[in-house]
């Protein structure tokens, strides 16, 4: 993939880094972890500057953020109410729930968008949430773009100050990703567990 992703860049320029993290963002098996450094890298050979790539990274990524906060918006929360009434224990979530997550996204949402714009694996998918509970537009535009300007940058300095020694970045990253997904499923498991204590417990 880092071929893929160099070739592009290089024959690209800025509209391929664009392009990359606006896939990034719709596909994640496509990680802005590869991509950016990889920017950064072809900005320390003078071929691109570092300040243009970091904007192509963030403007590409925010391209694909708002298309999903946007779908989660025109679908809206309340479709899933019947799926989440009958199948809420699978889900791990009540109506109650939904409205608690409601309530913080209308006072927190822009502070959960901006750290979860740097949060790996949580950073693809946290305009979702955003839209289908309705955070205001603008906030969720301020919010995303700052958190996600500072992930590009982050990660194209890191290219540019390293160079081809990219696989370092991945080192680091790759096992916070690991655990973001671990923790998340442990979360999972635990709901599972306590799920029945909770609702008794909520029920009284």
């Amino acid at each position: 993939m880092q071929d893929w992703v160099f070739q592009l860049v290089e024959g690209g320029g800025y509209a391929g880094v664009l392009f990359l993290m606006f896939l990034e963002t719709m596909f994640p098996p496509i990680p802005s972890e590869v991509i950016m450094p990889i920017a950064g890298i072809v900005a320390a050979s003078g071929a691109l500057s570092l300040s243009g790539v970091i904007v192509a990274g963030t403007l590409g990524a925010m391209l694909g953020n708002t298309l999903w906060y946007l779908l989660a918006l025109w679908i809206g929360i309340d479709r899933f109410q019947p799926l989440i009434e009958r199948h809420g224990r699978w889900l791990t979530i009540d109506w109650p729930d939904v409205e608690r997550a409601q309530a913080a996204f209308g006072r927190y949402g822009g502070l959960i968008v901006f750290f979860g714009r740097m949060i790996p694996s949580i950073r693809s998918v946290i305009s979702i949430p955003a839209g289908l509970l309705r955070m205001r537009l603008p906030g969720f535009l301020i919010w995303s773009t700052i958190g996600t300007s500072i992930w590009s940058s982050g990660l194209a300095i890191a290219g540019w100050a390293l160079g081809t020694h990219v696989d370092r970045i991945e080192e680091v990253i790759g096992p916070v990703s690991t655990a973001v997904v671990v923790a998340v499923v442990g979360l999972y498991i635990w709901r599972q567990i306590t799920w029945s204590r909770r609702r008794s417990r909520e029920g009284r």
